[in-house]
């Protein structure tokens, strides 16, 4: 199983979900971040099994929220380069990677 990193940003944006969720619901911030949490393991574990987005990323969607975690699969770790709204913004990480 490789290791993997968050991009600052990615990092930023998906507290900045979790803030928001947690402010819907008290404990949906909390859930929110488990659901990250599962679809990075889902990641590590089945690396190509996201869809192909660019040459680079690819994404997985997470189950409960309407999100995706985009990635990129480096030789020693995966690189998650967004934790996304599927609704929002299309396209915006693009020049992360």
């Amino acid at each position: 199983m490789k290791d993997y990193r968050f991009l600052q940003d990615a990092d930023e944006e998906m507290n900045e979900q979790a803030r928001f969720y947690e402010g819907q619901s008290e404990g949906l911030g909390l859930d929110f971040l488990d659901e990250v949490e599962h679809t990075v393991k889902s990641i590590l574990a089945f690396p190509k099994g996201g869809r192909v987005v660019s040459k680079n990323l690819r994404r997985r969607i997470m189950r409960r929220f309407p999100f995706g975690v985009l990635y990129a699969i480096e030789a020693e770790q995966i690189v998650i380069v967004a934790v996304a709204h599927l609704k929002r913004r299309p396209g915006y990480w693009k020049d992360r990677i």
